[in-house]
């Protein structure tokens, strides 16, 4: 979508500024769905393991549903977000959550749980696809950086949420009130969404200009700011979105893609979800009890939320590259720590306190850099022929790489050890500065149709919009 700069002479309206950072908390509500079920997992495991006596592999299959599921709605979210519109599609993703959520509070065998995982996962793509995609559209230009990781903080909460309540239940072993927790607020964004605009932008795609300008106005400055951006975009929308002839004939295309699967890979690799989904395992071969296991979780859950702040307050001032250097680092740094604990041995407190600061400090690191952040450039990179395509294909990338990820951990960790499971991740963090430097553009307060430009001319990637 092509953006138009507000000259400083402009007729400022607070109301509306104030109702679009309404509109993006709602739609990142889905965020909170996806975090809760991201956390509440991990204190799951152990007590629905114990009575359906699942193995290791079992256990991470029931991780591993939800990727799959997810996966499948990221590939999906293209074709059902065009046909349904953006608003719908959350509405369809807070749906799968109810019925997937409610389905493993009543489950009945590991099959069962596996099966309603994936329902569950199908509505995690979908609301990964769709809601950065809507955020994009509705949020002005210079708040887009702060709207698209508001999604992600609404996620980082959601995991404390979840965290917090495992903490409560874990004493019992009562993980179906765990899951339970989690289906309540399904039911309830399930009936928010439907109070949503729809996106102008899908609106016009659609041919329905009136209700396009009027939603417009009502999230822009006045009348006049409205009919200028519904110009621009019924200027782009003379091109036809075509992402897979586009991929076929269009080499720049295929570099924008292959970026945006970098990013998610980079960020998947960075090692965050072994954390969410594991962390009592993690906290357990440090030598914590089970008490300790579940409240330390919560207080990483809380860090989690407390660190995305920091993208959310400073990607539009700081920069994204720069903000990403330093949580890469941070990462690599104390993914190599903790590796050297755990090689030492984690025998007293000190050295037990000391592992636990290292994986909230890695948590911190990602939650202020990578986990927004990439869902952020991603949107930014791909051109408007080609942009469904190109989050759907960088949406998948992030649902497959956490797949494998989060299907292999325990496995990987049984067969090498924890201290060189953490060394392996402390590397890729460490290749990730690396790779930081080589491709990623700098995409603060550069317009969208400037990137699209830059790109399709064969700018270099890293070079996008630099001026």
């Amino acid at each position: 979508m092509n953006e138009t700069v507000e000259s400083p002479h402009s007729t400022i309206d607070p109301t509306a500024r104030r109702r679009v950072l309404f509109v993006c908390i709602l739609a990142s509500l889905a965020g909170l769905m996806c975090g809760m079920d991201i956390g509440v997992i991990s204190g799951v495991l152990r007590p629905f393991g114990q009575q359906f006596h699942a193995t290791t592999v079992e256990l991470e299959w029931v991780v591993g549903g939800m990727l799959v599921g997810a996966t499948i709605g990221a590939l999906t979210g293209s074709k059902i977000t065009s046909c349904l519109g953006r608003k719908f599609t959350l509405t369809a993703a807070a749906a799968a959550f109810s019925i997937g959520a409610i389905g493993c509070a009543t489950s009945q065998s590991v099959a069962m749980m596996i099966a309603c995982r994936l329902i569950v996962g199908f509505g995690m793509g979908l609301s990964d696809f769709a809601t950065p995609l809507y955020l994009s559209e509705v949020s002005r230009t210079e708040q887009r950086g702060a709207m698209g990781s508001l999604y992600q903080l609404l996620k980082t909460m959601g995991i404390f949420l979840a965290f917090f309540s495992n903490s409560w239940f874990a004493p019992s072993g009562a993980w179906r009130s765990m899951m339970t927790v989690e289906a309540i607020p399904a039911v309830i964004f399930l009936l928010i969404f439907l109070f949503l605009p729809q996106s102008p932008r899908w609106l016009m795609i659609q041919g329905r200009k009136e209700e396009a300008l009027e939603t417009m106005t009502r999230l822009r400055d006045g009348p006049a700011q409205a009919h200028k951006e519904l110009a621009a975009i019924s200027e782009q929308l003379k091109t036809k979105e075509e992402g897979w002839k586009l991929f076929k004939t269009n080499g720049n295309y295929r570099r924008s893609v292959g970026l945006g699967m970098l990013l998610q890979i980079m960020q998947q690799f960075a090692g965050i979800n072994i954390i969410m989904y594991y962390a009592p395992r993690i906290l357990e071969a440090a030598h914590f009890g089970l008490s300790a296991q579940m409240w330390c979780t919560a207080l990483i859950g809380l860090v989690n939320v407390l660190m995305t702040f920091v993208a959310v307050g400073y990607s539009d001032k700081w920069g994204r590259k720069p903000i990403l250097y330093a949580g890469y680092g941070i990462m690599a740094a104390s993914m190599a720590i903790l590796a050297f604990l755990l090689s030492i041995g984690t025998t007293t407190l000190t050295q037990q306190l000391l592992a636990l600061a290292m994986i909230i400090i890695f948590v911190g690191g990602f939650a202020m850099s990578a986990g927004p952040l990439m869902w952020v450039i991603c949107a930014e990179i791909q051109p408007a022929e080609g942009r469904n395509l190109g989050i759907s294909i960088s949406t998948g990338t992030n649902m497959l790489s956490n797949l494998l990820i989060g299907t292999t951990f325990l496995s990987v960790m049984e067969a090498i050890g924890s201290a060189n499971t953490f060394w392996l991740f402390a590397i890729l963090n460490a290749v990730g500065v690396v790779l930081l430097y080589l491709f990623v553009p700098e995409t603060k307060d550069v317009p969208l149709d400037v990137i699209e430009k830059d790109l399709m001319s064969g700018v270099k990637l890293r070079d996008l919009g630099r001026r």
